[in-house]
């Protein structure tokens, strides 16, 4: 592929548009609980140990019942996961990485916009979304495009 005027244009924008995000709030925002929690030893020993536990729930998954410590380590797992969600700082890293998906499903709308109305744009949940109607129809909602 020739590399042309337009080409460089489109490099140069997106180059720019990535610039800007990383100079956003929101992803100011993220990076700040980021680093408040892998800061904090006490928080990153448990996440630590509780990726561990999440191969060996992997184990066990491939067994189920059969594996001989299924019933410990599904109990152990649960509590891990818990007592890592009850973080104040693990909590507020979630919401960010929320709004951060939030904008980047914004900005990927706009920008299958700006080529056609009837562009699917990826979701961050794993559903797509047709640009046209705002989500409804790509998210398994109801809306009233003829997609």
């Amino acid at each position: 592929m020739m590399m042309t005027d337009e080409w460089m244009r489109v490099i140069d924008m997106a180059e720019e548009l990535s610039e800007m995000l990383l100079c956003s709030e929101v992803v100011k925002t993220y990076q700040d609980a980021h680093d408040r929690v892998y800061s904090n030893t006490d928080l990153r020993k448990k996440i630590i140990d509780f990726t561990k536990m999440k191969e060996q729930y992997e184990d066990v998954q491939r067994f189920g019942r059969y594996h001989p410590d299924y019933k410990v380590i599904m109990k152990e797992i649960r509590l891990q996961k818990r007592e890592l969600d009850l973080q104040d700082e693990v909590a507020a890293l979630r919401l960010a990485e929320n709004d951060v998906q939030d904008l980047l499903d914004e900005i990927g709308i706009l920008i299958g916009q700006s080529v056609s109305e009837a562009v699917k744009v990826p979701a961050g949940d794993g559903t797509f979304s047709n640009s046209s109607c705002g989500g409804g129809c790509g998210s398994g909602g109801s809306c009233s495009c003829s997609a």
